[in-house]
């Protein structure tokens, strides 16, 4: 019986297409075609593999050419081969793989040449085939990856902010701890609007500032013979800071939108310490809500890049460098396992306390997100909810990290109702 798998060399403009049958003894016979990567020839494509019924499609995963392919197929081809009488297990199935472990010998490269071997690794269990989700959590990771660019856009041009003040002789940065907050915006902005007054641009702080009123005048004090073109500057950077913020702010009330339907998944994962909704977001943004794909902990964990490596040869092992793995989770990760590492009286705390001085800094944390990470799937995967187990967590604090919580995620359009505190919690083990 025949059993036809169909490899794709993607390019920008075309695509180079093999299919052959896997179930010879003999050397497989491969039948090739070129299709452009326009829509009209892409459906070309999904019925050419309908036509051979093919039952399996593997391609290299090239830039961000293959996106419009997988689509094509995901709507034209993959529905029609599992839904036909007789459709077996693998029937329907795309494949990614990375193009790293598709290479072939040097000077030998040819773009149908690349597609057969994609067949003939895929056979032979020999390629690094990505994850790719279905479309609606794809949809989820661009509005989080959009959200993290402007997000390193506001920090770039808080930078960049910072060194025109230094060029004008505005010290304000040495007397305040957040540039963009509210006292220094006020300042800034009558500063872009023409105010000369180091007296007036100080009077406009808030009372809490620790800076006092004859610090903030000496730092301003190059404002009464600063130029207009600084000024003109300084209005521009922080007219594309609004802006900035504008547009975050929108991206998380898409992004609470599309995620309603699993608000208890957000608010599940936002309880473990180190954590919060934005970071729930994203992290159910990259794995799903209920990290269905992983069958274990110990998986996604490999998944994420998270675990200790293992490089072994003669009975040696060389390195416990943990693998690469999904960079969005290791920057989320990693974020939250430094914050977990502060949260006085939980267990991370007791765990990075113990571990520092033997591991120091970067390897403790990475520990730490270790253990999140698999409670992470622990919380998505079998719906439980986290119990703190730390000594020195009272009431008090809980009910603080509860009601931030809370207010963070009303912020965002979610339905809260708060906790009874007489009703008992149904939290499992972390």
């Amino acid at each position: 019986m025949s059993y036809r798998i169909a490899g794709i060399d993607v390019h920008k403009k075309m695509l180079a297409v093999v299919v052959s049958d896997v179930e010879v003894e003999s050397e497989y016979q491969f039948e090739g075609r070129l299709f452009s990567s326009n829509p009209e020839q892409l459906r070309s494509l999904a019925a050419w593999l309908l036509e051979k019924e093919v039952e399996e499609v593997v391609m290299e995963s090239t830039a961000q050419y293959w996106r419009p392919v997988w689509e094509a197929l995901e709507q034209y081809w993959k529905p029609l081969r599992q839904k036909r009488e007789g459709a077996g297990r693998m029937s329907g199935t795309l494949h990614l793989a990375q193009a790293q472990s598709n290479r072939g010998p040097r000077g030998r490269k040819r773009d149908f040449r690349d597609a057969e071997r994609l067949v003939k690794r895929l056979v032979a269990q020999e390629l690094t085939l990505s994850f790719v989700p279905d479309g609606e959590q794809r949809l989820w990771r661009t509005v989080t990856h959009k959200k993290y660019q402007l997000r390193r856009d506001r920090v770039r041009l808080h930078n960049q902010l910072e060194s025109l003040l230094e060029e004008a002789h505005i010290k304000l940065s040495s007397l305040v701890s957040d540039l963009l907050g509210a006292s220094a915006r006020r300042m800034l902005k009558a500063l872009a609007d023409g105010e000369t007054n180091p007296a007036a641009l100080a009077a406009l702080a808030d009372q809490k500032l620790r800076a006092t009123p004859e610090q903030l005048c000496d730092a301003l004090g190059a404002c009464t013979e600063l130029k207009p073109v600084y000024r003109r500057l300084l209005k521009m950077a922080l007219e594309q800071l609004q802006f900035l913020e504008q547009q975050i702010g929108q991206l998380d009330q898409e992004l609470a939108t599309l995620l309603h339907p699993h608000q208890d998944a957000v608010e599940r994962l936002a309880e473990v310490p180190g954590l919060g909704v934005d970071s729930a977001q994203q992290i159910i943004a990259e794995v799903g809500p209920t990290a269905a794909t992983f069958p274990s902990a110990k998986q996604l964990s490999s998944w994420v890049g998270t675990c200790p490596g293992d490089e072994q040869s003669a009975g040696v092992n060389y390195s416990h460098r943990s693998p690469k793995g999904n960079r969005h989770m290791r920057r989320i990760l990693n974020q939250t396992a430094n914050a977990a590492a502060k949260t006085k009286g939980s267990i991370f705390d007791i765990v990075y306390r113990r571990s520092v001085t033997r591991l120091g800094h970067n390897q403790a944390v990475g520990a730490i997100a270790h253990r999140q990470c698999r409670l992470i799937w622990l919380v998505l995967h079998q719906g439980v909810r986290y119990e703190e187990r730390g000594p020195a967590v009272n009431k008090q604090s809980k009910q603080r990290r509860t009601w931030k919580m809370i207010r963070q995620l009303r912020s965002l359009g979610y339905r809260i109702q708060p906790p009874n505190p007489d009703q008992p919690s149904q939290a499992q083990e972390q």
